[in-house]
């Protein structure tokens, strides 16, 4: 259901049921969640990255287990599952305090889209694509959708694409910037490992904070923002990582960044 491996500094995690389209139920969203907090309070584990197996990253919520409620004229509590498995987990995602990095190996739909935009960078296999049709169902976008969407795109992309439900192709998601990087089918996990070693290798307390100023920087008044960065640059100013940078600065080398 979930594979999870931690080698080299990269905690990578696979959502393992390619058979449904690595869809979530209780159990796979729990997983996910615990594995997220685990890499993240991991030493060993300097960037996170999530992908799938199979021809899907995720097609979001698992329908299928609740079609005889449906049938029944007895819909599930969505509020509910949202609060208990989903929201905790993008949370999850925002808080980890390293590089989380999405490996887009085919279709991200639904609250697998979502989860796809929580993550820091995405990097999109040419057959992955993008779509929230949750309004070809009756429902509103979820998961962090409509947060993200607006925040990446602007009030009108973010309208048309939720309210469309409409699916995204890769080249269209990188133009629109909600991926970073497109490749080749079979060029996926080997550019997945690069950028991952690279990021698993940089200055980790630096690339927290970052995170963090990002994060605040939506929310921010430039006051604000300007006394977090200060905030923020005189912790990462004390770390060894910064003095190894600033003596490789000077001696043309590439730095040797140790976390610490």
């Amino acid at each position: 259901m979930l594979d999870y491996t931690v080698e080299d500094g990269v905690a990578r995690i696979v959502l393992n049921r390619p058979q449904v389209l690595n869809v979530f139920d209780d159990e796979l969203g729990g997983l996910l969640r615990d594995r997220v907090a685990e890499a993240g309070a991991d030493s060993e584990a300097r960037c996170i990255v999530i992908t799938g197996a199979g021809r899907a990253f995720s097609a979001g919520e698992d329908l299928a287990a609740l079609a005889e409620r449906y049938e029944a004229g007895r819909p599930p509590d969505l509020g509910q599952i949202l609060t208990q498995r989903y929201n905790p987990l993008i949370k999850e995602l925002r808080a980890a305090p390293k590089p989380v990095v999405a490996g887009l190996n085919g279709v991200a739909a639904g609250a697998g889209a979502s989860l796809a935009l929580a993550c820091d960078l995405r990097i999109a296999s040419e057959r992955a694509s993008l779509s929230f049709p949750f309004a070809k169902v009756g429902l509103v976008p979820d998961s962090g959708a409509t947060w993200f969407l607006t925040r990446m795109l602007g009030t009108a992309r973010a309208w048309e694409l939720a309210l469309s439900g409409r699916s995204v192709s890769s080249a269209e998601a990188l133009e629109l910037g909600l991926v970073q990087e497109v490749v080749a089918a079979d060029e996926l996990e080997a550019r997945l490992r690069v950028v991952a070693a690279e990021l698993a290798h940089g200055p980790t307390t630096a690339q927290a904070l970052t995170k963090g100023l990002i994060e605040a920087a939506v929310s921010h008044t430039l006051d604000e923002q300007l006394e977090a960065e200060a905030l923020a640059q005189e912790v990462a100013g004390g770390t060894q990582d910064h003095l190894e940078g600033v003596r490789a600065f000077f001696s043309k080398r590439t730095p040797k960044f140790e976390g610490r």
